[in-house]
C-alpha cells in the first residue's frame, strides 16, 4: 500500500529530514514459516533498495535464496517523515539452518547502519526458522516505567549466548506490549516529541473538550491531569433504579469511561498510541527527543504549572524510563533475530477493554472514547496485527486503510475505525508442531443478557467453535490465551465477590470461569473425543507467574492440560496482597477440597506446580519472560521463568 503524501521543502524541514535515523525501529522478525518470512520496519524516508536472504555454504560462499525489491514491500505513511514497511517474501527456505538476512536501503544496509544489531561474532542479521515449537519464550506486560528490569534485555543476553541450534523457535507476546492508559510524563514528553519530529498526522475531535491534537497538546491539562478530559457515563444499577425509581438520582453515578486509576496520561491521538511503540522499541529517537524538556521549562504547562506531587513523580518516572531506555538496542537486537509473534490485551488499547455490556455501550457509545479506542486499534493493527498473519488483511482491509492514510480526515479515520470494530480476523494460528492457536479474547465476547454490569465471557460460542475447530484432530496444541484459563481460584473468587456487588471495574473481574457459558463450553472442547490429548497453555496478564497440571477427575487419561503463566516481562503485582492470595488459596482449594464443586471447573482436577525457591510460594511475584520446552508429543519437559535480574526459576513437575 503507498501513499503519495508530499513533505515541505522549505530548509527547516530539509535540515530535520536529515537529522532523523533512517530507522526508527525494528528490524522485527514477525511471521516465519518454511514458506514465508516477513519483516517490520519503521522508517523515517521511503526505502529504495532491496531485501535479501542467504546462507554461507562451506566451499562454496554465499548463496542467495531470496531478493525483494523494497518498493515491492507494503507500506504506509503515517507522518511527514514516517513509513511503517512490511517486508513479506513469499518463498521456500531451509528449516533449522542459520539464514542470514539484511535490507539494503539507500543509505546503507541495516547491518552497516546498526552493527550492534548483530551478536558477538556474527557479521549480519541471522534466523533460524523452526517447524518445531519446542523451545518457546512467551510473556506479557512490559510497563516501561514499572521499577524492575526489563525481562527482554535479559531474554537477549540469552540468546547471545546460544549457538543457532540452541535459540527459542519463537518469541510470543501475549498481550500488553504497551501500556496505552498508564503513561509516565518523560514518556508522554517523549512521545509528543517524536510527533513532531516524524510529522505524524494530526486530527479532529468531535463532542471533546478539545477540538483537535494540537488543542491537546497544548491544553494545560496535558500532563498528569487528562482524566478530566477523558469522557464519563453514568453508570451503575439500571435493574434496581427500575424498582426503586425515587433512588435513581442517588444510585446513579457519574463514571469514566476510561477506569485506569492511572489514566491522567492515557493516550489518545493515533499519533500518540504510533509514537510510543516506536519508543518502546528501539533507541533511535530517544537519542535526538529532549528528556528533560518539561523540567527545563519548570513544569509549566499551558501557563500553568504542574503540582509539586506530579513533579516529585516525573522524577521518579524518569529514572525508571532513563533505565528502560538503555537497555533497548538489547530488546531491538532480539526481536530482529528471534520470529516474534503477538496478540493485544487490554493495556495496549484501555484498561477493561470490553469487560462488561455497560462498559461496551458507554464506550461506543461516546463519539471521543470511540476515537481513542479505535486509534489503539490502527495502531495495533499497524504495529502488531499486521505481521501476525499478512494474509488475514485482504483488498478489503487495505482499501480502507490506505483511504484513510492517503486522506487522513475524520470522515476516513472514523469509517476506518468503524471498520476494525467489525473486523473478526485478529485470532490467527502458527503452523508449527505442535500447531499455535492465538486467541483473540477482546473483541470477541459473550456478553451477558442479565445484567449489564457483569462481566462478558473472554470468547463468544461462535468464536469458542472456530477455536475447537482448529484443535480437530491434532495430537498437541499451543493454546495463547492472554488472560490464563485456569487461573488462581481464591483471586477468581474475590472478583465473584466484586461483580456480585456491582463492582466488576475495581479488580478486573475478568476470567474465563467468570462467565457460564464461555466457562461450560471451553471444559467441552477440552474433554472433546477428537481434540488433541496434550494441551499447553500460555497466559499473562495477572502480573505472577504460576504452573499448574490439570486433569479430568473421572479419568486417568486424556486430556493432559498444562497452565503456564508468565508475567510480567516488566511488571508485578502487589506483593503483599499476593501472598495473602496465594496463601488462602492454597488453604481453601486443595483438590481435595469441597469448595472445588462450587466452581464451574469442578469436573477437573488441578494440581498446583511448585517452583524451585526456598519459599512456599507457588505465585512467583517477579518480572520475568518464561520459557518452556516440549517433548514430541507436546507435553512440557521443562518450565520456567527467566527473571529481569538474570536468575532462573523453574516448576517441577510433582
Amino acid at each position: 500500500m503507498t501513499n503519495n503524501f508530499s513533505c515541505s521543502g522549505d530548509n527547516a524541514e530539509a535540515a530535520l529530514k536529515d537529522t532523523l535515523p533512517l530507522v526508527l525501529a525494528g528490524p522485527i522478525i514477525r511471521r516465519a514459516t518454511a514458506d514465508s518470512l516477513t519483516i517490520w520496519l519503521a522508517v523515517s524516508k521511503p526505502l529504495n533498495g532491496y531485501f535479501e536472504v542467504w546462507v554461507e555454504n562451506e566451499g562454496y560462499g554465499k548463496q542467495t535464496l531470496l531478493k525483494v525489491d523494497l518498493a515491492m514491500g507494503q507500506h504506509i505513511q503515517v507522518g511527514r517523515h514516517a513509513w511503517i514497511y512490511q517486508l513479506t517474501a513469499s518463498h521456500s527456505c531451509p528449516i533449522d539452518t542459520p539464514l542470514n538476512y539484511d535490507v539494503v536501503t539507500q543509505q546503507g544496509s541495516l547491518t552497516a547502519l546498526m552493527p550492534y544489531l548483530c551478536y558477538p561474532g556474527q557479521s549480519h542479521l541471522n534466523i533460524v526458522i523452526r517447524t518445531k515449537a519446542d523451545y518457546v519464550m512467551h510473556g506479557s506486560c512490559r510497563n516501561p516505567h514499572y521499577p524492575s528490569k526489563d525481562s527482554l534485555v535479559a531474554a537477549d543476553n540469552k540468546v547471545a549466548g546460544q549457538a543457532y541450534h540452541e535459540r527459542p523457535s519463537l518469541l510470543m507476546m501475549s498481550g500488553d506490549q504497551i501500556y496505552a492508559d498508564h503513561v509516565a510524563g518523560p514518556m508522554l514528553d517523549a512521545i509528543q516529541q517524536v510527533i513532531d519530529l516524524l510529522g505524524l498526522y494530526g486530527e479532529q475531535f468531535d463532542d471533546a473538550p478539545v477540538a483537535d491534537s494540537e488543542a491537546l497538546y497544548q491544553h494545560a491539562d496535558n500532563f498528569y491531569y487528562r482524566d478530566k478530559l477523558l469522557p464519563h457515563y453514568m453508570e451503575g444499577g439500571e435493574e434496581v433504579i427500575e424498582q426503586f425509581p425515587k433512588f435513581a438520582a442517588w444510585l446513579r453515578r457519574r463514571s469514566p469511561v476510561f477506569s485506569s486509576r492511572e489514566s491522567g496520561n492515557h493516550l489518545i491521538t493515533f499519533a500518540e498510541f504510533m509514537a510510543m511503540y516506536i519508543m518502546v522499541w528501539s533507541p533511535s529517537l530517544w537519542e535526538i527527543v529532549d528528556s528533560g524538556r518539561l523540567a527545563k521549562q519548570h513544569f509549566r504547562v499551558a501557563g500553568r504549572a504542574i503540582e509539586p506531587t506530579w513533579q516529585q513523580r516525573w522524577a521518579e518516572e524518569k529514572i525508571e524510563i532513563d533505565n528502560f531506555v538503555a537497555g533497548l538496542p538489547q530488546v531491538q537486537r532480539l526481536m530482529a533475530h528471534i520470529p516474534t509473534y503477538m496478540i493485544f490485551d487490554d493495556h495496549d488499547i484501555t484498561d477493561d477493554w470490553n469487560l462488561t455490556v455497560g462498559w461496551e455501550r458507554a464506550a461506543y457509545g461516546n463519539p471521543f472514547s470511540r476515537r481513542i479506542i479505535g486509534n489503539g486499534l490502527i495502531a495495533y493493527w499497524l504495529c502488531q496485527g499486521w505481521g501476525n498473519a499478512p494474509e488475514h488483511f485482504g483488498d478489503e482491509f487495505h482499501h480502507k486503510a490506505s483511504t484513510f492514510f492517503s486522506d487522513p480526515q475524520s470522515a476516513t479515520q472514523d469509517d476506518f475505525i468503524d471498520y476494525l470494530y467489525r473486523f473478526e480476523q485478529w485470532h490467527y494460528t502458527i503452523p508449527t508442531t505442535p500447531k499455535m492457536v492465538v486467541l483473540d479474547t477482546r473483541t470477541r465476547r459473550w456478553r451477558s443478557e442479565s445484567k449489564m454490569n457483569k462481566p462478558s465471557g473472554l470468547m463468544d460460542w461462535e468464536a469458542l467453535m472456530e477455536f475447537q475447530h482448529e484443535l480437530l484432530h491434532e495430537p498437541a496444541v499451543i493454546i495463547v490465551s492472554a488472560a490464563p484459563m485456569f487461573g488462581v481460584k481464591f483471586i477468581e473468587t474475590l472478583q465473584k465477590m466484586m461483580t456480585w456487588l456491582g463492582q466488576p471495574l475495581l479488580i478486573d473481574a475478568e476470567n474465563w470461569m467468570a462467565h457460564p457459558g464461555s466457562a461450560n463450553t471451553l471444559i467441552s472442547i477440552f474433554t472433546h473425543t477428537k481434540t488433541p490429548t496434550n494441551f499447553v497453555i500460555l497466559s499473562g496478564d495477572v502480573h505472577y507467574s504460576f504452573a499448574y497440571d490439570v486433569k479430568l477427575r473421572v479419568r486417568k487419561c486424556k486430556p493432559n492440560i498444562f497452565q503456564i503463566t508468565s508475567s510480567g516481562i516488566k511488571n508485578e503485582f502487589p506483593n503483599g496482597l499476593l501472598r495473602v492470595c496465594d496463601f488462602m488459596d492454597r488453604i481453601l482449594y486443595s483438590p481435595r477440597s469441597p469448595l472445588n464443586w462450587l466452581t464451574k471447573r469442578k469436573r477437573l482436577k488441578i494440581l498446583k506446580r511448585d517452583p524451585d525457591l526456598l519459599n512456599n510460594h507457588r505465585l512467583v511475584n517477579r518480572s520475568a519472560i518464561g520459557e518452556v520446552r516440549l517433548d514430541p508429543d507436546g507435553r512440557p519437559m521443562e518450565i520456567a521463568i527467566l527473571t529481569a535480574e538474570g536468575d532462573r526459576v523453574s516448576f517441577p513437575a510433582a
